[in-house]
């Protein structure tokens, strides 16, 4: 076997489970358990293609809040009743669970008062970031907590499932009472830390008495927080001291240890701007200060990543979230020893971001069946067609790939001597190597379908009619956008693009290089830490009141501490206005004052680009039957190519 310390069997609690994998709580954003009928039955499918994991912590449920009335709660875990209270509970999560036995899989409900204002032990701010002054709880409210959690292990017992993990990290209400930033109290659940940790361990005795001995209790935690004045790995505050506490209790069977603040670099979401499992060794230092199982999550992005840490003894468990949901086989595919045939995160964190930004509904940048997986709408065509997909870039090279899966004989042109198209120059910048990896893979994917690929084929309407395919799919991609600025056509502007793509440094950028941003997600970012490392002074420039306004609070972090720490100068609510030799010219964009910025060597565009529609249209005027896909539609980014993508070749 490949991977012998993955699939190795662990005691946990009373419970066996069969491999080293807990799938912790993500599916919520996936679907939700506790929406429509149609989004239950998502959910649970969803978890249903993944039982090859050992364990799945996978309800994500928030306790009931305790409010005066008229006070409005905020944030992450902002629920009046919450889900415990619901009619539903114990009907889907008794469901959910009765799905994941039938495959040995077992089950435990994540209790969480995450975000959810007004509620802390002291009226303290945790981060930089929210400043909404929090209620300090009252001993009443301390005890009606105690209760409601009490009721809510209840809960979990009569639907079946095997267990509750407490959330004691990620600006809970309990991490809290733990935190030394957030307690200043001075009655018994404050003080030192075995004060700190009066609440919390009040509420596992509570979960103890309230599911029986046969029920797991575990704690997720923080290894360290991310602001002055929070605990970190060691010493009398410290992670290590925390769960040898927690463990001296006697009220609980594992840890599950986390990385990341909800704000900042890392978030406890972690992008794709960290290494694998980057932080493991601090779960390490916790696992030999205990003996309870602990788990490990954090950047895990691959089986390999996690039989690595395992065979060092960094953690009994492994957490892995958006690597299976890249790939709900991927564990499948790692015990028949197929990992490459597993398809790679790329750690782009669309799949929350996208969500809590724009308000879009789920989706994984590289795996679009995702959340799906309740429709079976992937299944063989009845009727196999001759399918030609111009441009090999993410839409079109997920249309030939699902199309042939489907049975259909396609064949793929693309004018460019490799595949890939903008996400191959995307993958030149810092820390976007996963790019490749994706790459990589969907030629082999391409391959393993049947898929006639020719590279260095550019498309006419000739040669398409010649082909006398029964389908077109155009995804001929974008151009970068130039905008209209004055100077913009003098030798010492250059597009982003060009930059990235110069491989052999034929363009002299000279010391100071100016970045035009006029795209709203991660691109100029990047370009300025890909900048800032060949060894550029950067100034960038942004027309919005913010750099990255389309990037949630899970990427952002991690990409400014790395502009930081290059020396990138971030001006904002700015655009360029003129652009001359040595000097450009910005104008405010809300009071209209213009000012000069000098000593400018080079400029350089990351505007976005512009959709190349032009075949698409002259096939349409033929009456062709074509359609189009992905950024040749309107420019966005690899979410939304590979989406669309799905959706048409479900229509062919």
């Amino acid at each position: 076997m490949m991977f012998p310390h993955l699939f190795r069997p662990l005691t946990l609690g009373s419970r066996t489970v069969k491999n080293r994998v807990v799938l912790p709580p993500h599916a919520h954003v996936v679907s939700s358990l506790w929406g429509t009928d149609e989004e239950a039955e998502r959910h649970i499918g969803y978890w249903a293609e993944r039982t090859s994991a050992g364990w799945v912590d996978g309800v994500s449920a928030h306790v009931r809040n305790n409010l005066i009335p008229g006070f409005e709660p905020t944030g992450v875990g902002a629920q009046y009743d919450g889900h415990y209270r619901q009619p539903y509970f114990l009907d889907r999560v008794g469901r959910l669970a009765e799905v994941l036995h039938r495959d040995g899989t077992i089950l435990t409900v994540q209790m969480i008062l995450q975000g959810g204002m007004p509620h802390a032990a002291s009226p303290t701010l945790s981060g930089p970031v929210v400043n909404q002054v929090p209620h300090a709880l009252t001993h009443d409210e301390i005890d009606w907590f105690v209760e409601e959690y009490a009721h809510g292990a209840r809960q979990i017992a009569l639907a079946g499932a095997d267990g509750a993990e407490v959330h004691l990290n990620h600006d809970d209400m309990l991490e809290y009472f733990l935190s030394p930033l957030t307690n200043h109290r001075t009655d018994e659940y404050g003080g030192d830390l075995a004060g700190r940790l009066q609440f919390p361990l009040r509420i596992l005795s509570a979960l103890r008495d309230a599911m029986g001995p046969d029920r797991i209790v575990g704690v997720r935690l923080n290894l360290r927080e991310e602001e002055p004045g929070g605990y970190g790995i060691d010493g009398p505050d410290g992670a290590v001291a925390i769960a040898q506490a927690l463990e001296a209790s006697g009220y609980v069977d594992y840890l599950s240890c986390a990385i990341g603040s909800p704000w900042g670099n890392p978030s406890y979401i972690q992008s794709q701007h960290h290494r694998p499992a980057e932080w493991s060794e601090l779960a390490g230092r916790v696992k030999a200060a205990v003996s309870l199982p602990v788990v490990y999550t954090g950047r895990v992005t691959s089986p390999a990543v996690a039989e690595e840490l395992l065979a060092a003894g960094h953690a009994d468990v492994v957490g892995m979230a958006r690597a299976v949901i890249a790939d709900g086989q991927l564990l499948t595919k790692a015990k028949e020893g197929r990992p490459e045939d597993i398809r790679p995160c790329v750690g782009g964190n669309e799949c929350i971001s996208r969500r809590v930004v724009e308000g879009t509904p789920f989706s994984c940048a590289v795996n679009p069946e995702a959340g799906k997986e309740a429709d079976n709408a992937v299944r063989p065509t009845a009727s196999p067609q001759r399918i030609l997909v111009i441009g090999g870039g993410p839409a079109g090279m997920e249309v030939a790939g699902i199309a042939a899966e489907r049975g259909h004989r396609v064949t793929l042109w693309e004018a460019q001597a490799a595949l890939g198209g903008q996400l191959r120059t995307a993958a030149n910048a810092p820390r976007h190597e996963d790019y490749r990896s994706y790459l990589a893979w969907q030629e082999r994917r391409l391959a393993a379908a049947g898929v006639t690929v020719a590279t260095g084929r550019r498309a006419d309407t000739t040669a398409v009619a010649d082909f006398g395919a029964d389908r077109v799919a155009v995804a001929t991609g974008a151009t970068a956008r130039t905008p209209s600025i004055p100077g913009v056509d003098l030798p010492h502007v250059h597009t982003a693009h060009a930059v990235l793509d110069d491989e052999e440094q034929r363009i002299a950028l000279g010391e100071h290089v100016l970045v035009v941003a006029q795209d709203d997600h991660l691109a100029p970012l990047s370009v300025a830490d890909f900048l800032a490392t060949k060894g550029h002074r950067v100034t960038m420039v942004h027309g919005t009141a913010a750099p990255g306004p389309l990037l949630s609070r899970y990427i952002l972090g991690s990409i400014l501490a790395r502009l930081d720490a290059g020396g990138v100068t971030l001006r904002t609510s700015e655009q360029p206005v003129s652009i001359e030799s040595g000097q450009v010219t910005v104008r405010h964009v809300y009071s209209g004052a213009t000012r000069a910025i000098a000593g400018v060597d080079s400029v350089v565009l990351s505007c976005g680009a512009v959709q190349e529609s032009s075949l698409y249209d002259e096939l349409r005027s033929l009456d062709v039957a074509a359609d189009i896909v992905g950024d040749a539609y309107a420019p966005r980014r690899l979410v939304f190519a590979t989406k669309q993508a799905r959706e048409l070749a479900l229509t062919l």
